[in-house]
């Protein structure tokens, strides 16, 4: 089980770095159309020395002690690169990345690196959502022979789906942090009243109809 302090830290670091922006009155439309208090982009913490060695470092902590039997890490393109990257230079493993589809030209790889035969591999995210595109990157590191034993991310919405899609797919799913914890260190650190709380816990629960 993942650390309350470490879900909390990393939750204030994203709030700190504004790699995440809370507006409960002036929602954000995603791509998928769904109206959205909130809007995530994890690559800000790139820019950050320290709080990049801080979660590159808890990220390889979660795999030791997740997935003990890894030999290679993978990042699921294009957040998950330099994530995964660090992750697999800290831990001294190989590293190779998942496109979401293969290149048009060149070689028409899809997955960039040494892939092996019944190679053990955790993939990296920067954040899940519904789980979709990761689930896919899974499916395409099977179908070239290794095994995706399970996924680490720095932070998840906890949506059922993404849930019920990794329990399907027979992915374990571990991350550094989540929405709750997001949303607890966003009122202690006064970035959104107390009294918003209502509202994002709302849009958590039915994402696809709030604001609608």
């Amino acid at each position: 089980m993942e650390s309350t302090n470490t879900a909390h830290q990393v939750a204030s670091y994203l709030l700190e770095t504004e790699a995440v922006k809370l507006r409960p009155e002036q929602p954000f439309k995603w791509s998928s159309g769904w109206n959205s208090p909130i809007y995530c982009d994890n690559r800000v913490t790139l820019s950050f020395p320290y709080i990049r060695s801080y979660i590159k470092q808890q990220l390889a902590e979660l795999i030791k002690q997740n997935f003990p039997d890894a030999e290679a890490i993978g990042g699921v393109a294009t957040a998950g690169i330099a994530q995964g990257a660090l992750v697999a230079d800290c831990l001294e493993m190989p590293f190779l990345y998942v496109r979401p589809e293969p290149k048009k030209h060149g070689m028409g790889n899809q997955i960039e690196g040494r892939i092996l035969e019944g190679q053990k591999i955790v993939l990296v995210e920067d954040l899940i959502s519904t789980g979709g595109s990761s689930l896919k990157a899974a499916e395409a590191v099977k179908a070239a022979g290794a095994e995706v034993i399970g996924m680490a991310a720095i932070f998840t919405y906890g949506f059922a789906v993404a849930e019920e899609n990794f329990k399907k797919a027979e992915i374990p799913l571990h991350c550094l942090s989540n929405y709750n914890a997001l949303t607890e260190a966003a009122v202690a650190n006064g970035y959104i009243p107390e009294s918003a709380m209502s509202t994002l816990a709302d849009w958590r629960r039915s994402p696809e109809t709030w604001g609608a």
